[in-house]
């Protein structure tokens, strides 16, 4: 391979603009993202929560080939660790994702392993710590289904550790890909959630090289996390308080995971998402650029095609 082929490829998700669910007049409309995106000099993007972009798969080609755009994956949510008949709830609505993901010629369905305490009120839905039956019911199902979306549709699942989610911390990564097959699921390294939680991504790509398959690139406020924890906020309530933070004002140094992604010498994705719901129509783009901007400036391998 060449540099060139080896690149890390920047784009950007309907969350870099306040986007959380399929439907909400306080997020921006769907025509309006995806013209600025392109505007903003992004030229691949997330689906998103589906139902948010067209489900028709004819028109939103077409919207994506009037704007120049396309597509690196899609969105689904699982609870495998709740027992096998979570499979079937998670599949229906994971096969309309992936049909349309294939259908854009995404190559990715990115894995969010559900929440373990109720993202508004704060109480616990269900304990926070997995049994060893638990762990196993979640990893055969993610098993199951990364089989599943590559033999099917050509799609690679890559799980994305999460915050107020059992995988998490950097002992619960390292626990799920130690038990799950390479083939069938590999890590999208959210450097935000990583370091919410405690984990490092430096830690991940170096001893993990080979299970980073897809990027999503953010970083945290140090300060509102120390007060998150101190307060023991919810996801949703630390993202209101700011949690979130514009590169490179936060942790992870950026610079410094670029560097090592560059360093395993294959082509992957880094979307950027900047969790911010809900914001204003006219925030997002600036910020956009901004951060496109810099990402660009971290590697000599990083580039938006």
């Amino acid at each position: 391979m060449t540099d060139v082929e080896n690149k890390l490829i920047i784009g950007t998700a309907p969350d870099s603009w306040g986007v959380w669910f399929p439907d909400d007049p306080q997020q921006t409309p769907w025509e309006r993202f995806l013209d600025e995106v392109a505007e903003s000099g992004y030229k691949w993007i997330e689906l998103g929560p589906y139902g948010y972009l067209p489900n028709d798969p004819t028109r939103l080609a077409e919207e994506l080939k009037q704007r120049d755009l396309k597509v690196t994956a899609g969105t689904v949510f699982t609870a495998f660790h709740r027992g096998a008949k979570q499979y079937d709830e998670a599949w229906e609505p994971a096969r309309k994702v992936a049909e349309l993901t294939a259908a854009m010629g995404g190559e990715h369905i990115v894995v969010i392993p559900a929440m373990w305490r109720d993202d508004v009120t704060g109480e616990a839905v269900e304990n926070g710590e997995l049994t060893d039956e638990q762990w196993a019911d979640l990893f055969a199902g993610h098993n199951r289904m990364g089989k599943v979306l590559l033999e099917d549709f050509g799609l690679h699942q890559q799980f994305h550790s999460h915050a107020d989610s059992h995988v998490g911390a950097q002992k619960d990564i390292e626990t799920l890909l130690a038990a799950t097959d390479p083939q069938y699921l590999n890590l999208c390294l959210d450097t935000g959630h990583a370091e919410y939680c405690g984990a490092s991504s430096l830690e991940l790509i170096k001893n993990y090289p080979d299970r980073i398959g897809y990027l999503h690139l953010k970083q945290i406020n140090p300060e509102i996390l120390a007060e998150v924890n101190e307060k023991n906020m919810t996801w949703a309530a630390a993202n209101l308080a700011g949690v979130m933070t514009e590169p490179p004002n936060g942790l992870p140094d950026l610079r410094a995971v670029i560097e090592a992604v560059e360093g395993l010498n294959r082509p992957i994705f880094g979307i950027v998402e900047q969790d911010m719901y809900p914001v204003a129509f006219d925030v997002p783009m600036p910020i956009a650029k901004r951060t496109r901007n810099y990402l660009l400036s971290c590697g000599s391998r990083t580039r938006v095609q």
